[in-house]
């Protein structure tokens, strides 16, 4: 799909991401905790057949991560992450031809997996833990913002906002002139609104709903709503019953111009966005 508000390529390490239209960024939890498949790809070899997979089903985005940021989900030491995460970045570095996200808080995560092929940070603190903007700002890489208030462990204890855009507009906003201080251009900035943070189920249903208002803030979207519990509070299923509903999130995020999907579901989300182009490219 062509969408509609365009950016120039991305450079990500020496890779480039094509902004003109919907990607889809591959989940790779190399994690023992995380709320969908934690355990599944914590070993190296497991995790690489699977980026492979996805790489093959049509994901252009492999998002690898070493700490569960599930609600409840408790941190890691700096050690545990790095001994998760360095081995599967250099894997999949060395053996695909495919863009690496690393989907992490940790300053020496993001300096070890730049070092080791990593072309892009995804961060849902959004920088704000002690020497991460420095540390993101060394790498040279382009970095995703998220919102989130607090941390996963309390992040859902009563979340409330007066207006729920307005929250996540003015948040990303601070974060992005703080990126800009340590020498991020703004060209180097994704963004995501952070389903599922630090937000009820009335609010992520109102923030995706008004999603176009966040174009304003001048960056492409990145959106990840795979599996999510706002799906399981709304349709009454358990986290494997969950991809009609993230499927009809996905195409709903297509439709309101988002540039990225985070997903769990790589092939079946592929399908969506190449039907959507499809019925965008008839005459």
């Amino acid at each position: 799909m062509t969408l509609k508000h365009k950016f120039s390529p991305l450079p990500c390490g020496g890779r480039f991401l094509d902004l003109t239209r919907t990607q889809v960024m591959g989940i790779l939890n190399v994690t023992p905790d995380s709320f969908s498949d934690g355990g599944r790809f914590s070993q190296r070899d497991a995790a690489l057949r699977h980026a492979e997979a996805m790489l093959r089903a049509g994901a252009t985005l492999i998002d690898i991560g070493g700490e569960s940021t599930r609600p409840g989900a408790q941190a890691v030491s700096v050690e545990q992450e790095l001994e998760r995460v360095a081995p599967v970045v250099e894997a999949v570095a060395a053996e695909l031809d495919v863009i690496i996200s690393v989907d992490t808080s940790t300053p020496q995560v993001m300096i070890e997996a730049g070092r080791l092929g990593a072309g892009l940070i995804n961060d849902v603190r959004s920088l704000q833990r002690e020497g991460a903007l420095a540390a993101a700002a060394a790498t040279g890489l382009p970095v995703c913002l998220m919102h989130m208030r607090g941390e996963p462990t309390t992040m859902q204890q009563n979340p409330q906002y007066p207006d729920v855009v307005a929250e996540v507009e003015g948040f990303l906003l601070e974060r992005m002139a703080a990126c800009t201080a340590v020498g991020i251009g703004q060209d180097k900035l994704l963004l995501d609104p952070g389903f599922g943070f630090a937000k009820t189920l009335e609010h992520n249903l109102g923030l995706f709903k008004r999603l176009e208002s966040l174009h304003a803030l001048g960056r492409p979207l990145l959106v990840g709503v795979s599996r999510k519990s706002m799906i399981g509070r709304v349709l009454g299923h358990e986290v494997d019953g969950r991809l009609h509903g993230s499927l009809a999130l996905a195409a709903l995020a297509v439709a309101k111009g988002a540039h990225i999907l985070r997903v769990h579901d790589v092939a079946e989300t592929v399908d969506v966005v190449r039907m959507i182009t499809a019925v965008e490219a008839a005459e």
